[in-house]
């Protein structure tokens, strides 16, 4: 795959309305970026627990203006989330960016609502990789919610590994 990189403005500052994260996985750079860019892989880690992605609906084409979507399903009440991206920057194996929406299926697009940015940067280090992540603007009380779901996912990416690292 060719790497390319084409829009990297910077993350609005709106303080608290930003999710940023730092974390560390014990695998190779390369391994950790086929989580975010393989279909397979992101519907086995994606979702909070009590969430679980359907492997059908997951579309990763990791190329700018490519998509990278999927459904969350809260398993207890089916209830589905889905989450649609474009791929606006891309540099194999270390940053992936994309500007996103999640709404229920059938609810009508807020033209008007800034777009989400997700921002993931992995970082090769000494037998593992530090991820970093921002992404926003959120309303108030929504950037906690995902905060906490983006470490629970990252959970499950650690188990994954655990069991399989390679």
């Amino acid at each position: 795959m060719t790497a390319e990189l084409v829009y990297d403005p910077p993350m609005p500052n709106i303080g608290d309305c930003i999710v940023q994260l730092t974390r560390d996985f014990a695998a190779p750079r390369a391994l950790v970026w086929t989580f975010f860019t393989d279909a397979t892989r992101l519907a086995s880690w994606f979702g909070p627990t009590g969430v679980h992605v359907d492997p059908t609906s997951v579309v990763v084409e990791p190329h700018v203006g490519g998509r990278w979507d999927l459904d969350m399903v809260v398993d207890a009440t089916g209830q589905v989330s889905a989450i649609r991206a474009e791929i606006v920057a891309i540099r194999a194996p270390e940053y992936l960016e994309g500007r996103m929406e999640s709404r229920p299926p059938g609810e009508a697009v807020d033209d008007d609502a800034e777009p989400i940015v997700l921002r993931i940067w992995l970082h090769e280090l000494a037998g593992a990789t530090r991820l970093t992540l921002h992404q926003g603007p959120f309303g108030p009380g929504f950037r906690d919610v995902t905060s906490e779901g983006w470490e629970l996912s990252f959970a499950k990416i650690d188990h994954l590994l655990e069991r399989n690292p390679e």
